[in-house]
């Protein structure tokens, strides 16, 4: 890591110098105003679908906060893996289809059609494609990240956690506010809300946010820049108070993201016997070039195909809009709740994954996806020794999707473009429990169970060569199938009928501390492999993931409520966890070929703990530290091995691959002046464990890394606005967030680059 003391890290740092020469004043509120008291504040969630104490339920959970987002500039639910623990991101091969890995548990898998590990969540709606996630994150109230399976109360069964993002809401008086945000390499940020009432006992809201430019890498042979983005969202919100105890929220919104895409950096020399291009041994230089550095090119056949030329930057061209209603009625034993939500997707994504000017591995998505979900449930009154919450769920989805790749590096001449169409449906029924019991004032017993049913279909996949001048078919390239296309064509279904659920106990030791241990199963869904294959061997299913979780743990406010202590242990008995590997298949009359496909590892563990702290310092000075730690390795896995004919590998005992330690903290300092103006000082920091990937050989493995930001907000006494200067990397680390490789032998090694330092100011202001 190297360190750089920045303009702006003087900056901040002569803050903190400020503060002894000013006398403190009443606070006049806002961001940069400090706390009424002492006290770690008391935060409400609902992480059990009911309003409740966080530090009151036994549950590994991160709350974050609106204004924590907007200050750190987080402004996707991708962001959030630098300030949560053990939470990683990964976007597959540096695309829109992101992988999300709580206490090591993660999917990666490039294609769009099978289900995370980790739930996403919006007002209580369920993203259950991970490509659908990727919109920007603005007007958000809280975000709740949940470690551990969750497959009691939510829409889809999970084996990693849910990460629920919560809206801010219609308000029943006038208000609004904006922020705008200009930085390094001309890149802008704005969002903006109107809120009030537009009838009796009907509330609106209007939000709406872009982010335009921050083009920061560049590429090597011509010096074009790459990674403007252009996104733009918006989103509708109506309440109405009907009467009778009854509410209806009404919620329209969507987006549209024509961003470059991301490039790669090439980590090893390129080249090869079949490849004696540009970027070989014999010219090193061209790979270190920094970390900035890459390229991309395709050949004009495949840039038809893609709608673009064969010098184009790789580009998204995505839209997605959605409606939801929700609707509470207050019974007279309970609360009675329905949610119903339709999302749409249309994804154009051209990418070149091998990082070079040549047709090596470019890919295209054409995907449309539509998802309608209902949900009804009835909860208890918050009254006397139990409560309970009884369900149902019900979600549809469509996807219809073709991947388009030229790989002709992995299948040899004459497959220089391929195309991989196919639809899958999904359909998931499931009714669901929770109760829990008093057993004594300070004891409470909690059960919950979840009934399943599901039924994944996928049909029309094939693998086809595109010819020249047929575009949207192509030949058929199956070698068991020399007929037409339309013989070629595969099915498969998977049906599957589940029974998660939770117990556990809630022991109030003190009025401030809270000890907890529970025992739970979760499932993820099964699926299927949806990339270019000659082999019908690789579309067979993968059948769900089985997890037992076992934790304890406890959650503390001391010292007179300035201290917030919470920590927990889990260990997880894993069965048939999803990984992306290979098979062995047959081929007559003597032969043998091996098949990239996603298997199911037969038992895995993995253990850990998390300790997260939040301390009041002064009135003025927050600290907060969280670190997490986790370790999971193969304990029966039998794996295909490449390099020798139906040979096999035994991986007991091998990591399966994620950072084990993660590390994260902040300071807030908040200070009123005599001089006429309130301020905030903040800094925050993380640090990320090196990441192996096993399957991929030690070249592969990501260092270690830290990342720091910071920002120094200034408020005028009788203003309703602020200004604010920040900066994110602060010392500008170089560092990946993944690596990869496509064709064995070639050095074609690249990895997906972090963002370097940037730095701008800051506007707000509400009214």
């Amino acid at each position: 890591m190297r360190f750089q003391l920045t303009p702006f890290v003087c900056l901040l740092l002569a803050s903190t110098a400020l503060t002894s020469a000013a006398q403190a004043q009443p606070a006049t509120g806002g961001t940069a105003t400090p706390a009424a008291d002492n006290k770690v504040e008391k935060v409400v969630v609902t992480a059990q679908r009911r309003p409740q104490q966080a530090q009151g339920i036994g549950i590994a959970l991160t709350p974050v906060s609106g204004d924590t987002l907007r200050n750190q500039g987080i402004n996707t639910v991708n962001g959030l893996e630098n300030i949560t623990p053990s939470l990683e991101v990964e976007n597959q091969f540096g695309s829109g289809q992101v992988s999300f890995t709580i206490r090591g548990l993660g999917f990666r898998d490039y294609a769009t059609n099978n289900t995370p590990t980790v739930g996403i969540y919006v007002d209580e709606v369920a993203y259950p494609l991970p490509v659908m996630t990727q919109g920007v994150l603005y007007d958000v109230q809280r975000v709740e990240v949940l470690r551990g399976p969750q497959g009691t109360l939510y829409g889809r069964n999970t084996t990693g956690g849910a990460v629920n993002i919560i809206t801010n809401k219609p308000a029943p008086e006038f208000a609004g506010g904006f922020q705008i945000e200009y930085g390094r390499f001309d890149e802008a940020r704005a969002e903006g809300f109107l809120t009030g009432p537009i009838a009796d006992g009907i509330n609106a809201r209007l939000s709406a946010a872009t982010h335009q430019g921050g083009a920061w890498q560049v590429n090597r042979e011509t010096g074009e820049d790459l990674g403007d983005q252009d996104k733009v969202a918006g989103r509708a919100q109506v309440d109405f108070e009907l009467g009778d105890g009854i509410e209806l929220l009404l919620n329209v919104h969507g987006y549209r993201d024509q961003s470059d895409g991301i490039g790669k950096r090439l980590f090893t020399n390129f080249g090869g016997s079949n490849f004696p291009g540009t970027f070989n041994d014999a010219a090193p230089a061209l790979r270190h070039t920094g970390q900035r550095a890459t390229s991309w090119g395709t050949d004009s056949l495949f840039a038809a195909l893609a709608g673009t030329t064969t010098t184009g930057k790789p580009y998204r061209d995505n839209e997605g809009w959605g409606f939801s209603a929700t609707a509470n009625a207050d019974l007279a034993f309970g609360t009675l709740t329905y949610i119903g939500a339709y999302e749409q997707l249309d994804r154009r994504e051209y990418n070149d994954f091998d990082g070079l000017s040549e047709n090596y591995a470019s890919v295209f998505f054409v995907s449309d996806a539509d998802v309608q979900t209902h949900e009804l449930r009835l909860r208890s009154k918050d009254e006397g020794p139990l409560q309970w919450i009884v369900g149902a769920y019900y979600s549809a989805e469509d996807l219809t999707e073709a991947y388009n790749s030229g790989f002709g590096a992995s299948f040899g001449p004459g497959f220089e473009t391929v195309r991989t169409p196919y639809d899958q449906e999904v359909e998931t029924l499931s009714f669901f429990g929770q109760a829990e019991y008093k057993l004594a004032p300070d004891l409470n017993a909690v059960l919950g169970l979840r009934w399943e049913q599901e039924e994944r279909d996928i049909f029309n996949l094939g693998t086809f060569i595109v010819p020249f001048g047929n575009l949207n078919l192509g030949t058929c390239t199956v070698p068991f199938d020399a007929g037409t296309c339309t013989t070629a064509f595969l099915s498969r279904n998977l049906s599957t009928d589940e029974v998660t659920g939770k117990a556990a106990l809630e022991y109030n030791a003190t009025e401030d501390v809270l000890l907890y241990a529970s025992v739970s199963r979760g499932i993820k869904s099964g699926g299927f492999t949806a990339y270019n294959t000659l082999n019908p061997a690789a579309v067979d299913p993968f059948v769900p993931e089985e997890l037992w979780a076992y934790e304890v743990g406890f959650k503390s406010d001391l010292a007179d409520d300035t201290v917030r202590l919470n920590g927990a242990v889990f260990y997880y008995d894993y069965t048939d966890q999803q990984v992306q590997s290979a098979i062995w298949v047959a081929v007559p009359p003597a032969s043998q070929t091996i098949v990239g496909k996603i298997v199911n590892a037969p038992e895995s563990e993995v253990y850990g703990g998390e300790l997260e702290l939040i301390w009041k310092a002064a009135p003025e000075l927050t600290i907060s530290q969280a670190l997490g730690y986790k370790h999971g390795e193969f304990v029966k896995f039998i794996d295909a091995n490449s390099a020798v004919p139906f040979g096999t590998i035994d991986r007991a005992g091998q990591d399966i691959g994620f950072p084990e330690l993660s590390y994260s903290g902040a300071l807030t300092y908040e200070r009123q002046t005599s001089l006429g103006f309130a301020y905030t000082a903040h800094l925050d920091y993380s640090y990320r464990d090196e990441q192996s990937f096993p399957l991929l050989g030690p070249t592969f493995t990501l260092d270690s890394y830290w990342l720091a930001n910071a920002f120094v907000a200034i408020k005028p006494d009788g203003w309703n606005w602020e200004f604010a200067l920040w900066g994110r990397n602060l010392f500008d680390e170089d560092y990946d967030e993944t690596r990869n490789t496509f064709v064995a032998g070639t050095n074609d090694d690249f990895a997906v680059p972090g963002q370097p330092a940037t730095y701008g100011v800051r506007v707000s202001a509400d009214f």
